[in-house]
C-alpha cells in the first residue's frame, strides 16, 4: 500500500481541537442522517461499524446513540484518537490507530457489518491512497456489508454554507487540486483547512474497482420547511454534502 503521510495533514493538536468544537449542524442535519440510513446503521443487521476517519471522535458516538451497535472508530492521527478517547469515550467505542502503511491491521477480513468515511477523501491528495483506503475496506467488510463515503459535494464548491466553504467562489478545481475549506468555530473563530477536490465520478471509479457493487450517489438538501439553520439557507437549495456508497458482494 502506498505511504498514507498525504492523509496526515490535520495531524496536529490544535486541528483536533477545531475538529470537536466545530459546531456541525449541517453534517448532522443533513450529512450524517444520508450515511446511517445508507448503511442501515440502527437495524439488527448493522452490528459492527467501522468509522474509518473517524477524527476527533463525534461520529462514532452518534453512530452508538442512535443504534446498539459496536464501532472500531480507526484515524491516522494521534492527536484525533486522543481527543476521541478524552470526549468520546464510549463502552462500545473502540479506537485504533491506522499505521503508516494504511492497513487496518487489527481487523480480520469480513469482520465489520458496515463502514464510513466521513470527509476522508477529501484530505487525500493521491488518487492512488483512496484506492488503498477502499481496497482495506472491502477486505475488512463482510459479504453483502455497505460502504459510504462522505465529502463536501464537488458541484458546490465555492458556495457559502451555514458553518463552512470549501473552495473559492468561481473557481473551477481540477481533479486532485488543493482547495482551501474554512470552518466556522463558535465564538467567532475559524478553521482553515486544505482539501482536495475529487470530482464525483473518482468515488465511483475508486469504489468500484475496489470491488463495491450496487454503487449509489446521494445529494441530499435541507428540507424547506427546517427551522433549524433559520431563514433559507444554502443547505435548501445546493446540496452540501455528497454521499458514495456500495456494496461488497
Amino acid at each position: 500500500m502506498s505511504n498514507s503521510t498525504a492523509w496526515k495533514e490535520a495531524d496536529s493538536g490544535d486541528a483536533a481541537e477545531g475538529y470537536d468544537s466545530y459546531d456541525d449542524l449541517p453534517e448532522r442535519l443533513i450529512g450524517y442522517p444520508a450515511v446511517f440510513h445508507a448503511l442501515g446503521i440502527g437495524s439488527s443487521a448493522v452490528r459492527t461499524v467501522l468509522d474509518h476517519g473517524c477524527g476527533p471522535g463525534k461520529v462514532a458516538a452518534r453512530v452508538v446513540e442512535a443504534s446498539g451497535a459496536r464501532v472500531v472508530a480507526a484515524d491516522v492521527s494521534p492527536h484525533m484518537l486522543a481527543v476521541a478517547r478524552a470526549r468520546h469515550a464510549h463502552p462500545r467505542i473502540e479506537h485504533r490507530l491506522i499505521g503508516d502503511d494504511g492497513r487496518l491491521a487489527f481487523l480480520d477480513d469480513g469482520s465489520v457489518d458496515a463502514a464510513m468515511s466521513c470527509f476522508v477523501y477529501v484530505t487525500v491528495g493521491e488518487v492512488g491512497t483512496l484506492h488503498d483506503i477502499a481496497a482495506e475496506v472491502h477486505r475488512v467488510l463482510r459479504p453483502g456489508g455497505r460502504y459510504a463515503v462522505l465529502d463536501a459535494n464537488p458541484r458546490s464548491t465555492g458556495i457559502r454554507f451555514s458553518t463552512f466553504r470549501t473552495g473559492e467562489p468561481g473557481r473551477v478545481y481540477t481533479k486532485g487540486e488543493a482547495r482551501p475549506t474554512r470552518l466556522e468555530l463558535p465564538g467567532g473563530g475559524r478553521l482553515d483547512l486544505t482539501d482536495h477536490h475529487w470530482p464525483c465520478r473518482t468515488y465511483l471509479d475508486v469504489l468500484g474497482k475496489a470491488g463495491f457493487t450496487d454503487l449509489d450517489v446521494h445529494e441530499p438538501v435541507l428540507p424547506r420547511h427546517s427551522p433549524l439553520l433559520g431563514g433559507r439557507p444554502a443547505e435548501a437549495d445546493h446540496p452540501p454534502f455528497l454521499v458514495v456508497s456500495g456494496v461488497k458482494r
